[in-house]
Parts: structure tokens; C-alpha cells; sequence
């Protein structure tokens, strides 16, 4: 009797074993990435695209930090190490100097105007917090790089999206305006720095020219060579 109750309760946990839901379950608990990192940002990203479509309307969508959020909820859940790796190569340096030029704002030392739009009494608190992303945004992502391993192919991808969103936001969107309230204007700062007056140290399609280029050879190259140089290829 003792012999037959052991097979039958191996037999149990067998089943159990190869059963479908275990089976994922135990899949999602192995994968690189926690279990909780995919769950709160979910549950940030549920918050955060009606708050947005609501209050800004779908073209906040077509912003570089924006897009990378999608892309990088995406990565969270099917671990793509190129999605990871683009949204890490195209928004590392830009975000750095978001959180640069905020902390300065936030001393009333204003440099760019890049974050002053966090500190306008016509957006809500709320909605202002929720814009902190940018600032955790670009630490989650070297962490998520590192465990995911760095995607060469990321610099041209990046490259390729970043160039149609800026064309996109160029000639169908907004430029900036005196008063534009939640209106996303001058969306990737395709008319400048400013959301309230637009650059005039060049023509526009001169300017145009300088951001793409310039955001390559700048901000993306870089971004590229240092993360090939410290993370491992993709797993």
C-alpha cells in the first residue's frame, strides 16, 4: 500500500509538472528579467498611455522618450535585447541631460528650457509626475541591457526610427507656439529648444539637417561604442 501511494502521489506531481499553466509559469519566473521589473512597469505603462492620450493626445506618442517606453514594454516581456538596445542607444545621453537640465531648473538655474514644462502651474502635478520617467527611465534600461547583453544592430535601428519620427514631426505636427498649453509642439525639437518660440540661428531645413546629423554623431555613436565597449553582445 505504501509502495502504490508513493507511485500515485509521484504521479501527481508529475502531472503537475508538465502541466500547461506550470509549465509557464515556471518559464516566466526563470526568464533574465524579474517578474516584478515587468509587472510594475506594466502597470506604470497602463497608467500612463490613457493619462497621456487623454490629456496631450496621440501625437505625445511621437516623442523619442515616449516611443521608447512602448518599445521598452514590449523588451520587458519577450526580453528582445534590440529593442532594449535601441531605446538605450538613442535616449541614454538625450535623457541624461533632461535630468541635468531639470535639477539645474529646479535650483532656478534654467539652461535649455528642455524641462521647463515641468515646472508650469498649467500642468498638473500629477501629470508632471508621471513625466518623472525620463528621469529613472535610462537607469532601468543600462540594467536592462546589461542582463539582455547590447544588440549591435541597435544603432542603425535607432538611427532609422529616430529620422521618421523627426520628418513626421517636422512637416504633420505642431511648431512652437506662445501659448500652447498640453498641444504637443515642436515635438523632438525639430523647430529648436524651445516649445514657445522657434530657433532662428539657422534656416528650418538647416536645423532639421544639424538635429539628425547631429543627434548620430553626438549622442548615438557614442552611446553605441561605450555600450559595446562594457556590455556583453545579446544573449
Amino acid at each position: 500500500m505504501l509502495r502504490q501511494s508513493s507511485s500515485s502521489t509521484k504521479k501527481t506531481l508529475l502531472d503537475a509538472a508538465l502541466s500547461p499553466r506550470y509549465v509557464w509559469w515556471m518559464q516566466l519566473i526563470a526568464h533574465r528579467i524579474p517578474i516584478w521589473i515587468k509587472i510594475f512597469f506594466t502597470a506604470f505603462m497602463i497608467i500612463m498611455i490613457p493619462v497621456y492620450w487623454i490629456n496631450y493626445g496621440p501625437t505625445n506618442f511621437l516623442y523619442f522618450c515616449d516611443v521608447s517606453m512602448i518599445l521598452t514594454l514590449i523588451a520587458v516581456w519577450t526580453e528582445s535585447s534590440l529593442l532594449v538596445s535601441m531605446c538605450a542607444v538613442g535616449i541614454l545621453a538625450p535623457q541624461f541631460f533632461w535630468v541635468i537640465d531639470f535639477l539645474l531648473t529646479a535650483v532656478g538655474i534654467p539652461s535649455t528650457g528642455m524641462t521647463a514644462y515641468m515646472f508650469q502651474a498649467d500642468h498638473s502635478l500629477f501629470l508632471r509626475s508621471i513625466s518623472l520617467f525620463h528621469g529613472w527611465l535610462p537607469f532601468l534600461l543600462v540594467y536592462l541591457v546589461y542582463k539582455l547583453g547590447y544588440d549591435r544592430r541597435a544603432l542603425f535601428s535607432w538611427t532609422f526610427l529616430s529620422w521618421v519620427l523627426i520628418l513626421i514631426s517636422y512637416f504633420f505636427l505642431p511648431p512652437p507656439q506662445e501659448n500652447p498649453g498640453l498641444v504637443p509642439v515642436n515635438v523632438n525639437y525639430v523647430w529648436g529648444l524651445s516649445d514657445t518660440v522657434a530657433q532662428t540661428w539657422v534656416s528650418p531645413t538647416a536645423w532639421l539637417a544639424i538635429l539628425m546629423f547631429g543627434l548620430l554623431i553626438l549622442f548615438f555613436i557614442p552611446t553605441h561604442l561605450l555600450l559595446v565597449k562594457f556590455i556583453p553582445k545579446q544573449k
